[in-house]
């Protein structure tokens, strides 16, 4: 079993989709109401429907090694966080933000600890 995707309601599709490429995604489906995205690393993929008065609940992880480096990129473009790199007792680096449609975005770095905490169980 794999993962295909996972799928984020947007309320505006242009901003949506705009911001999702500001990040570095590569788009490869582009319609009025769903857009799709690669990430630039892995054959991992995401997409977004235009959903009007979508309530939000989930959160979506993208992972890059060189994640201060990324959101130091991402700031100069003019992306806003709500927090920038930090250290988590889960032994993750995460930074937190948020789309235009208001869907929760953590990117992050684990390394090992992502598929291998201390704490996994065996």
């Amino acid at each position: 079993m794999n993962l295909n995707q996972v799928t984020l309601p947007v309320t505006d599709m242009p901003k949506g989709v705009s911001f999702y490429q500001a990040l570095g995604f590569n788009l490869i489906v582009d319609t009025p109401h769903y857009a799709r995205f690669e990430c630039p690393e892995g054959e991992a993929t995401f997409s977004l429907v235009l959903e009007e008065g979508a309530e939000h609940g989930a959160v979506i992880y993208f992972e890059h090694q060189a994640l201060d480096t990324w959101v130091e990129q991402l700031m100069a473009k003019g992306i806003e966080f709500k927090q920038l790199p930090t250290d988590q007792t889960y032994l993750w680096r995460e930074a937190i933000l948020f789309d235009p449609s208001g869907n929760k975005i953590k990117l992050y770095w684990a390394g090992e600890n992502r598929l291998n905490p201390p704490w996994r169980v065996n």
